[in-house]
């Protein structure tokens, strides 16, 4: 067994590709050698600024040898038959063997062949992988017709020790590779996966990405304690420096004390969007007048002029945040409400000002379901939540919309909940950010990404595969959190009814409103679906509450599912389950036998047996209990009602004949076995409940 050793050194490969590049060039390395017959025993990529590489272990020296037989026609068919045949082969009539099939004799050709030297066959299928690699964006280069994310310097491919010869993008693969950009530029030879990486190390390369970023952090850190200060959390930003350095060296530089008045997030999106600096804090979480930027470099002065240069740049980003922080605040943000009629929120659904409109009607008509809520704070909150996109900051940061417009309000002496209701309208932005909790934030949130699910869906922009372009699976699951997060008690169908109703006027072509409203209340079941089943419940529960049907109260129905859970995880709930499979099964065959629907009242009088006596007793106690729990939401004591029929129902299976001689208990005995799957599918349909 052998090792396979591949790298591609290029100009610098944008941090958002790396692991992406690298999971891509190990699948389909790992497919190529899979289709080509070779087995190996481990495979691991890697990606740095400059490089992709792939370390493939344990694959055999040579292909197994094969063999292939393939059927022909019948001995004495046409001759041009055969002959069409044996060209398909490639062999002779007689290297070819006569074979009995049932009786009538067939030609067989038996085709041997030896596997190639592994290295050969990497030769050929190497550059088809290359080529192959999906790069969200790529490029050509020269007269160089093959395409790459950057022009490449240099291709390292060996095997067993030995180089593999091919050439992709104009570049012969070779035994040779380089290390550090500035630090260590010299070329140098590799021997195998060992040597590289010890090499890359003296060469001043991390080559794993994961050992690249815990030192980032951890010098970092050091930095930090040396303060008396920590980092400020933020793994996305650990992640796109660890992938723009090969070796990473912390620096610690200062913020301007004249800039610590700004507010907070202008001083980090500053730092960050624009720097890749790290934000610091102090004990009680106040942002310190520091920041950590990692360099890609070694300097003699210990990187002060790195940092000078660092310090410099950042001064000159926080005048211009100075700058427009008190150019905004001359205008009240009430002011720039006007400016939204300016602004397209989508060619077929207006302007932003036509859905900040849209926002206030919703937000008022949100605070009925909302406990606590404020129809005028409503009102207000969603009236000013669009208009700092009009400021300058906005302009300059826009990840800080929302944000900017609760300062702008608390300036302009707005209400406290108003203000941050702005703030957080666009809450969550995603599945690691928070919810909002109050109720005025809460009603501006929902009309938000409720308006643009009803507006999308109504002019047809509805996501499809992987395409959403619009966000609404992510606006979808933000509406699902805030409601369950919050316990909301909220009609989804007379909400979006409700939503809709504005989009009759202002939408030039015509939508079936009805249609709508169903549409998207089955998108909101498919990402209530996919975020329950993130949190391991079982998709079948799920699809046996969803199949009853009607239930758009997000609240009641996540409850019927935990109580359906809890019932299934005790011995009751699992005998249970199998009494309805089997009364139902019985009860479905016989109905499909007989072309008739047992589900009529049981005619106590043909009841002869005491355990079907028994049962109808049960039943007819527990279907009250089962009425007055379900009406009361209380599916913890629906579940306990049904649990009680388990005795009965295994003692009616065990003593009494359903398909009995007599008609007439027949047809009974069917319609008590009918009672019992209806009264469990009041609570579920238990059908769809895989055991």
């Amino acid at each position: 067994m052998a090792e396979l050793l591949l790298e591609i050194l290029s100009e610098e490969i944008p941090a958002r590709m790396q692991a992406r590049a690298a999971d891509d060039l190990k699948r389909l390395v790992a497919g190529a050698l899979k289709d080509a017959g070779l087995a190996f025993s481990v495979a691991k990529a890697f990606a740095t600024p400059r490089r992709l590489a792939l370390v493939v272990d344990g694959i055999p020296e040579r292909q197994p040898d094969v063999t292939d037989e393939r059927k022909g026609p019948a001995v004495g068919a046409p001759d041009k038959a055969i002959e069409g045949f044996l060209g398909s082969v490639g062999l002779a009539l007689d290297q070819c063997e006569k074979r009995d099939v049932k009786g009538k004799e067939f030609w067989f050709a038996v085709i041997s062949r030896k596997g190639l030297a592994t290295k050969d066959v990497l030769a050929e299928i190497l550059p088809d992988v290359l080529a192959k690699l999906p790069w969200p964006k790529s490029m050509r280069w020269g007269a160089i017709e093959a395409r790459w994310v950057r022009p490449i310097h240099s291709i390292l491919v060996l095997f067993a020790g030995d180089v593999v010869n091919f050439t992709f993008a104009g570049m012969a693969a070779g035994n040779t590779t380089a290390g550090h950009r500035f630090l260590a530029p010299q070329a140098f030879t590799v021997r195998d996966a060992a040597d590289y990486k010890a090499k890359l190390r003296a060469a001043k390369v991390i080559l794993d990405s994961e050992e690249r970023r815990e030192r980032l952090l951890e010098d970092a850190d050091r930095l930090a304690e040396a303060e008396g200060l920590r980092l400020r959390n933020d793994p996305a930003l650990f992640e796109e420096v660890t992938g723009l350095v090969e070796w990473p060296v912390a620096l610690m530089g200062r913020i301007d004390d004249a800039f610590m008045d700004l507010p907070a997030e202008v001083l980090t999106e500053s730092m960050r969007a624009h720097q890749k600096y790290f934000a610091l804090e102090m004990r009680d979480h106040k942002l310190a007048p520091r920041f950590v930027t990692i360099a890609n470099m070694l300097t003699d002065d210990g990187g002060a002029a790195v940092v000078a240069g660092n310090e410099r740049v950042l001064r000159a980003r926080l005048s211009d945040a100075r700058f427009f922080w008190d150019q905004d605040r001359k205008a009240k943000l009430e002011s720039r409400v006007a400016k939204l009629a300016g602004i397209t929120f989508h060619a077929k659904l207006g302007t932003v000002a036509e859905k900040v409109d849209r926002m206030e009607s919703l937000a008022a008509e949100l605070c009925e379901f909302i406990p606590g809520s404020d129809r005028d704070k409503a009102r207000s909150a969603a009236h000013l939540a669009k208009a700092d996109l009009t400021s300058g900051m906005v302009g300059e940061f826009p990840e800080l919309q929302g944000i900017m417009g609760r300062y702008y309000a608390l300036n302009d002496g707005e209400d406290a909940d108003v203000a941050e209701a702005i703030a957080q309208h666009y809450a969550p932005r995603g599945p690691n950010d928070s919810c909002p909790t109050a109720p005025t934030a809460i009603a501006v949130a929902l009309a938000d990404k409720i308006d643009s699910l009803v507006g999308f869906f109504a002019v047809g922009e509805k996501p499809t595969g992987s395409r959403d372009p619009f966000a609404l699976r992510r606006a979808a699951l933000g509406v699902i959190r805030i409601i369950t997060e919050n316990g909301l008690r909220l009609p989804l169908y007379e909400v979006i009814r409700a939503a809709i109703t504005p989009f009759r006027s202002q939408i030039r072509e015509t939508f079936d409103s009805v249609a709508v409203r169903h549409d998207l209340i089955d998108f909101f079941e498919d990402r209530l679906k996919v975020q329950m089943r993130e949190k391991g419940v079982r998709h079948d529960l799920i699809d046996a509450v969803f199949a009853l049907g009607g239930e758009d109260d997000l609240v009641r129905l996540l409850t019927r599912v935990d109580a359906l859970t809890a019932l299934l995880g005790t011995d009751d709930g699992a005998n249970l389950l199998t009494a309805y499979r089997r009364a139902a099964n019985i009860v479905a065959i016989e109905e499909k036998k007989d072309k008739i629907a047992y589900d009529g009242a049981v005619d106590e009088k043909l009841l002869t047996e005491p355990q079907e006596k028994h049962l109808n007793e049960v039943l007819a106690r527990e279907e009250k209990a089962l009425a007055q729990t379900l009406k009361a939401e209380k599916y913890g004591d629906a579940m306990a009602a049904l649990a009680h029929l388990r005795a009965p129902v295994d003692a009616f299976f065990d003593h009494v004949t359903v398909n009995c001689d007599d008609r007439a208990l027949r047809a009974n005995r069917l319609r008590l076995l009918s009672r019992i799957r209806a009264a469990l599918n009041r609570v579920a349909d238990f059908s769809k409940i895989e055991g």
